[in-house]
């Protein structure tokens, strides 16, 4: 599994004009879901994404968490995150997870979040999205569960 987390003051997600995901601040999570992931590489990751310390204290030094200042996510899934351009000019996406077992490890994914207390928004599973935000810092995280 893996997960580009974006710190924002806001983003946004919407599907057909409609925004159906929003969040002041707090982190816009990236979810890529691949063959073989399961209930074991959720637990870590939103252990890991709810205690990360990348956002400021009063000194300006990244030390509170997503958890310690309140703030929400929003979680949108992008299997082009296991985009393997090794080879040729076009992508293979085949070490992603396929969607009939991606989109309930997504649902799963989105409860561990919220299990923590924290408010979670999302985008649509399979939809073309639209996604706005304002990265703070800015800063960018990947994280990929095999390396956790």
């Amino acid at each position: 599994m893996r997960a580009l987390l974006q710190r924002v003051s806001q983003a946004s997600v919407t599907v057909e004009t409609q925004i159906v995901g929003q969040i002041e601040h707090g982190l816009l999570v990236f979810l890529g879901i691949g063959q073989g992931d399961s209930e074991v590489q959720i637990k870590t990751l939103a252990e890991k994404i709810v205690h990360l310390r990348i956002f400021e204290d009063a000194e300006g030094k990244m030390n509170r968490s997503v958890l310690d200042i309140g703030g929400a996510i929003l979680a949108v899934s992008q299997f082009t995150l296991y985009a393997n351009a090794r080879r040729g000019r076009r992508p293979s996406f085949t070490a992603a997870a396929s969607p009939d077992l991606a989109e309930p490890l997504f649902e799963q994914f989105k409860q561990a979040l919220t299990a923590y207390g924290i408010p979670v928004a999302s985008g649509i599973f399979g939809a073309a999205m639209d996604i706005q935000l304002c990265n703070q810092g800015p800063v960018t995280i990947w994280l990929d569960s095999e390396d956790l």
